[in-house]
């Protein structure tokens, strides 16, 4: 397996590059932005992209998503956020952002494979109804549900707090403590690591 990630635009975004050491070929997971960045590093690793994963809607994390002319896999509660400026948030900044890229819905619980590499679908609602992680093997790209020392934002429109804590409660720590988790922003963790440290999680 390979798996590399790029920081992209003003928000810091973690972009994750994930492929098969036999074919090359790969997925991007939430390519935010800087999209000649992450074309670079594609080619320097001799990656063959096949789709796009987003974690969730908001723009920071789809904003590079047109450019690759690929397809877009999101959870089908955030697919409104790929051609909703309001629900992007991209209007917040004086914005009109929206993904023509053909977009697949995504449901709790399904597999897509990439050549031998299995990529599990966990919804996670809170941060936007739709987030979601994807777990492979012994690694969770936690989007922006949860993070080292910290967990996503609610306050923006259709996040829940509720919803969130649920979702990490029931969904990921419920996950092998050695589970390496690759957060959308800040640096890697592991689920026993969140378990005992993380400030947000004591009595959740």
């Amino acid at each position: 397996m390979i798996l590399e990630h790029i920081i992209v635009g003003s928000m810091e975004v973690n972009c994750y590059l994930l492929g098969s050491e036999t074919s090359k070929d790969a997925v991007i997971i939430d390519p935010g932005d800087d999209y000649p960045k992450i074309k670079k590093l594609l080619e320097r690793l001799k990656l063959n992209p096949k789709f796009i994963i987003n974690t969730h809607g908001h723009m920071d994390h789809i904003g590079a998503d047109d450019k690759f002319n690929l397809p877009v896999y999101i959870h089908r509660l955030d697919a409104g956020c790929l051609i909703n400026p309001e629900k992007n948030l991209s209007a917040m900044f004086g914005l009109a952002y929206s993904v023509k890229s053909v977009a697949w819905p995504l449901d709790d619980g399904k597999t897509i494979n990439l050549e031998n590499l299995n990529l599990e679908i966990i919804h996670t609602p809170g941060h936007t109804p739709g987030s979601i992680c994807i777990k492979v093997n012994n690694i969770v790209f936690t989007g922006d549900t949860l993070f080292q020392g910290g967990i996503g934002r609610t306050d923006f429109p259709g996040a829940s707090e509720s919803n969130l804590f649920r979702s990490i409660r029931e969904k990921l720590l419920t996950l092998d403590d050695e589970t390496i988790i690759y957060p959308g922003h800040g640096p890697n963790s592991t689920i026993g690591q969140e378990r005992k440290s993380n400030p947000f999680l004591i009595g959740i």
